[in-house]
């Protein structure tokens, strides 16, 4: 999101004469917006920022799991004030070698740092002495890998050239610039998902590893998982050889096998065992998540102590090999802990040198054009690394916390409003590199929220995507879509439409609590029945779905009938997950609302994000047979969202708060 500090022209006929004075103090990031509150029932404690915008039309990140590239988001927060948002921090490496959101983050912390200079600079654990927020005009740094890091223009990164500032306000300081190299171990892997797959796989090289004769499989936290887990996977299922093993077999399965023949030497992982076989599949799994292998081989078969390898199969074991070992780096060491979620692997990385890598080539330096809220931290060495770079200081935090404010009361209170959308959306679509690319509305936050009934952006930005013939999508779960009705059509003539409601249950008590500013699930159903009659064919995300509330049989397929009877032509189920900021918030509402629940979400959850693969696959075969009952098919989510007719082998499956 982009802002300029100027404020909307004091004479703009669009926004409302019924205004009255605001009260509220001007957020840090939007010094020069214009402060407004409306005194009718509805708006009733909110604050809307009007800012005049830089930009309207937004990439996704390269790394989001969502099906679409381009967005457009008038709004900022949501006056819909539903319980569940969006929120993200970036990882910190700890001394340990696991990571810590930077929000997370408290002094006294053992973190990862770097001491010494060019090429004799090396890792070194450190002390976090302080940690806190400022704000700071905001730059964004993207690397050729994808990483995309948001700093303050002061703020330095270590590379090949040294200390860089991104952008000194001083002429004579070191600048940053594309090229440059950058020093640290590369974008931080994302960690498994405990799935009936990875339970499987732990279960087999825990229990394989144990009875190979290759050590001594430690007690504790291990065999704990592993009487988990054999509450839904029988044991003589979790022994089998699979024949196409999955990516997260192999990664629980590696998780598995160290706790049961695995050890640490320095920065290599090794896995020690009397089975060749066993060994095998060892080194297979570590071949296929990236891993290159090292294997001992006796005296006399070759001059060197080692076969490196880097697509071993079971079949190239030596014969007479013991163990299997990773290959001596950090960047190694990390990725083994990070995929397969190995917490029990120690890391000594302490007096590693410190490398630069293509990977972390600069690519683009960009002025966010506004001033954001910043972490800031200071450790021991004055150094940290933040998502796989050598850094100091500043990286933004989440989503509306980027506007100085919260992500649970201000996000449902506090809505920024880009007034120069319509101005916007037809400069850049008529500029000449712009491609045509299909654009996804209601990604972030509802475009057709309460707020928009106000201040009517979405006409404007509706017209100019009819006028250019731009396909798009909108996903909401507002009404008011019912008023640009004839400019859907009108766009529907000349351009690709695709519209998605969102309705996650029919239940009136629950939506009022969780929900309480959208209109009823009732409105949304009648609202999809005249868009059906109109010639549009609305797919339904049924998110997110609330395990205790809405997850039962018979709310389901009173969901689902509904749903068929509006005339909606598919269903698309989402379990709710929970994200940092997001998971505090519900659970907030979940203890004032439902305490009787909590227990419940607590054996879902855990300590992550989503609820236990089991659970999800229960409530997706639901509302499956609910939809065959009632004669509705069932796309996966990327197609429900798609504004591109689908590839044959299907899109990624949709994030839950692309809904919200």
């Amino acid at each position: 999101m982009r802002w300029s500090h100027l404020s909307a022209p004091p004479d703009d006929e669009s926004l409302l004469s019924r205004a009255a004075p605001a009260a509220p103090p001007l957020p840090l990031a939007l010094p020069g917006a214009t402060v407004r509150t409306f005194d009718t029932p509805g708006f009733a404690g909110m604050t809307f920022y009007e800012v005049r915008a830089k930009s309207l039309i937004n990439r996704v990140p390269g790394q989001s799991r969502v099906p679409f590239e381009w967005t457009v988001n008038p709004y900022r927060g949501c006056s819909h004030a539903c319980t569940y948002c969006l929120a993200g921090d970036t990882p910190i490496l700890l001394a340990d070698g696991s990571t810590r959101p930077l929000a997370q983050i408290r002094p006294g912390d053992a973190v990862m740092g770097t001491m010494g200079a060019g090429p004799h600079r090396r890792y070194v654990p450190t002390t976090v002495l302080d940690h806190w927020a400022t704000s700071k005009p905001a730059f964004r740094v993207t690397l050729s890998d994808g990483t995309r890091l948001v700093s303050s223009g002061d703020h330095r990164f270590l590379t090949d050239r040294g200390w860089r500032h991104v952008s000194p306000t001083e002429a004579h300081l070191p600048a940053l610039a594309v090229g440059d190299l950058m020093f640290g171990v590369g974008r931080f892997a994302e960690p498994p998902k405990e799935s009936p797959d990875y339970q499987t796989g732990f279960l087999c090289g825990l229990v394989r590893g144990d009875a190979s004769g290759g050590g001594t499989a430690r007690e504790g936290d291990a065999w704990v998982r592993a009487d988990g887990y054999l509450d839904d996977i029988p044991l003589t299922e979790a022994l089998r050889w699979p024949e196409l093993p999955t990516g997260e077999w192999y990664r629980g399965f590696l998780a598995g096998a160290f706790s049961a023949v695995g050890h640490t030497e320095r920065l290599a992982v090794v896995f020690t065992s009397d089975d060749p076989v066993y060994l095998g599949r060892v080194a297979e799994a570590l071949s296929h998540l990236g891993l290159a292998t090292r294997q001992p081989v006796r005296p006399g078969v070759g001059r060197s102590a080692f076969v490196r390898s880097a697509a071993v199969r079971s079949a190239a074991v030596r014969p007479g090999s013991d163990r299997v070992e990773t290959e001596r780096h950090l960047e190694a060491a990390l990725r083994f802990r990070h995929m397969t979620g190995a917490s029990a692997a120690p890391l000594d990385a302490s007096g590693v040198g410190v490398r630069a890598n293509r990977r972390l080539t600069v690519v683009d330096i960009e002025d966010l054009g506004l001033t954001l809220p910043l972490f800031d931290i200071s450790t021991g060495t004055g150094d940290f690394i933040a998502d796989g770079v050598v850094s100091h200081n500043c990286f933004a935090r989440n989503t509306h916390t980027y506007l100085d404010l919260d992500a649970g009361h201000d996000f449902d209170t506090r809505i920024v409003v880009k007034v120069n959308a319509g101005d916007l959306i037809r400069r850049e679509l008529a500029a000449p590199r712009w491609s045509g690319a299909p654009i996804a509305m209601g990604t972030n936050v509802d475009v057709y929220q309460r707020a928009e009934g106000r201040y009517r952006l979405m006409p404007e930005i509706l017209a100019a995507l009819r006028d250019h013939a731009n396909p798009f999508s909108i996903l909401t779960k507002g009404t008011l879509i019912l008023r640009d009705l004839d400019l859907l059509r009108q766009a529907a003539e000349v351009t690709r439409v695709a519209l998605s409601y969102s309705v996650g249950f029919v239940d009136e008590q629950v939506w009022r609590s969780a929900e309480p500013g959208t209109p009823s699930p009732r409105r949304r159903l009648d609202a999809i029945r005249r868009l059906t009659d109109a010639g549009f064919s609305i797919g339904v995300l049924m998110a997110p779905i609330l395990p205790g509330l809405t997850d039962t049989e018979d709310s389901i397929d009173e969901t689902v009938a509904a749903i068929a009877a509006a005339g909606a032509t598919s269903v698309t189920p989402l379990p709710l997950h929970l994200r940092p900021g997001a998971r505090e918030w519900y659970a907030s509402w979940i203890a004032r609302e439902h305490p009787h629940l909590l227990p419940r979400y607590r054996e879902l959850f855990g300590k992550g994000s989503y609820s236990r693969r089991a659970y999800q696959d229960e409530v997706t075969a639901r509302v499956r047979m609910a939809a065959r009952r009632h004669g509705l098919h069932r796309p996966d989510a990327a197609q429900a969202r798609r504004v591109t007719e689908p590839s044959p082998t299907g899109g990624p499956r949709a994030d839950q708060l692309t809904l919200l």
